[in-house]
């Protein structure tokens, strides 16, 4: 690593490599089971599960190849930290470790992967999570876009929960925990310098603290992270999970004036546009005031809405339309916006 740019010697595995690791990586990511440095993480596994009414795990894994890696309300690191602890959230689980893989490019800026790194720090620390393994490459210019990120995540679950897309059952009520659409907008505000007015700012977060909320409220039988695909997608592998249908209603959807404004210029339906620090939450209707009540105490719920129900028939997700018409939204064929996440 020279004074500027890291280099293809930053990950050649000699000693450039261990520099680049133990004095600029562990210098902010470090803790006690990271800074072992050995080939693994060893985790007690009596530590994980001491609590009697705790029985299993959970374990997720994605990767991130979003461009810009910088964007309003974000950048590549704080993402793959929210997208892990959220994956592992919405299963009702409390996310404790994860590991972290990147490649990194031939000539990227210092002051950049800088940048990335105190950020997976402030948002590991605020979502209460420890890096305890990881691994980085460095590969020719041209062979990755500045850095790529793959992070996997551990928690654990109460037994008595079991939350699942295929959960859903006829009179659940469907709430969202705020406006749709944020991510998707900003990301690609930021990628085009499309210049649209107003605040396109990412709405990415970590949701452990909201759900760990929501769980105390009421009984809630699916979550899921609207993300890839948005809201009309995830609400759509969910039918799918459940053989049920879902009503939702247009004018309950919460959406920013400039968000809708952006996607009616460029042709975007928000219902399938990408959101990273958002929860779709299909609860038991005598507990759904309780849960929406929770949620709106939360600042990153006190946009929640009820939006919808779980329906028998049909087996789709069918929307009511502000003018009182319906139609049927269907999964998205393919991704509106690439390298989103």
């Amino acid at each position: 690593m020279d004074n500027k740019k890291i280099t293809l010697s930053d990950g050649s595995g000699g000693k450039s490599t261990h520099n680049l690791i133990k004095n600029f990586i562990l210098k902010k990511l470090g803790n006690p089971i990271l800074n072992r440095m050995d080939d693994s993480a060893v985790l007690n596994p009596n530590s994980l599960i001491s609590n009697p009414l705790i029985s299993k795990l959970v374990f997720t894994t994605d990767s991130y190849v979003i461009k810009p890696i910088f964007f309003p309300g974000g950048d590549i690191g704080k993402l793959c930290i929210c997208g892990t602890v959220n994956d592992l959230s919405v299963m009702g689980a409390k996310p404790l470790y994860i590991s972290l893989s990147a490649i990194i490019e031939d000539g990227l800026e210092i002051e950049k992967l800088e940048k990335i790194v105190s950020s997976i720090a402030e948002t590991s620390k605020k979502a209460g999570v420890q890096i305890v393994c990881g691994d980085t490459k460095v590969v020719e210019k041209g062979a990755a876009d500045e850095i790529f990120i793959t992070t996997s995540g551990i928690g654990v679950i109460d037994k008595k929960l079991s939350i699942s897309g295929h959960n859903a059952v006829t009179g659940d009520i469907i709430i969202i925990s705020g406006t749709i659409a944020d991510h998707g907008i900003a990301v690609l505000n930021a990628r085009q310098e499309l210049g649209f007015k107003g605040k396109l700012e990412s709405d990415v977060a970590p949701l452990n603290n909201l759900i760990e909320k929501m769980l105390k409220a009421g009984e809630i039988h699916v979550m899921r992270d609207p993300t890839r695909g948005g809201l009309a997608t995830t609400l759509n592998e969910i039918t799918e999970q459940s053989n049920t249908g879902i009503e939702i209603y247009e004018n309950k959807i919460p959406i920013k004036k400039p968000v809708k404004s952006a996607c009616d210029i460029l042709g975007l339906d928000p219902l399938y546009v990408a959101n990273e620090g958002k929860v779709i939450a299909i609860v038991q209707e005598k507990d759904a005031q309780k849960i929406l009540s929770a949620m709106k105490k939360h600042p990153l719920g006190k946009n929640a809405e009820i939006i919808g129900k779980v329906i028998s028939k049909p087996k789709d997700v069918l929307l009511k339309t502000k003018i009182g018409g319906s139609r049927i939204l269907q999964m998205l064929e393919s991704d509106q916006l690439p390298r989103i996440c």
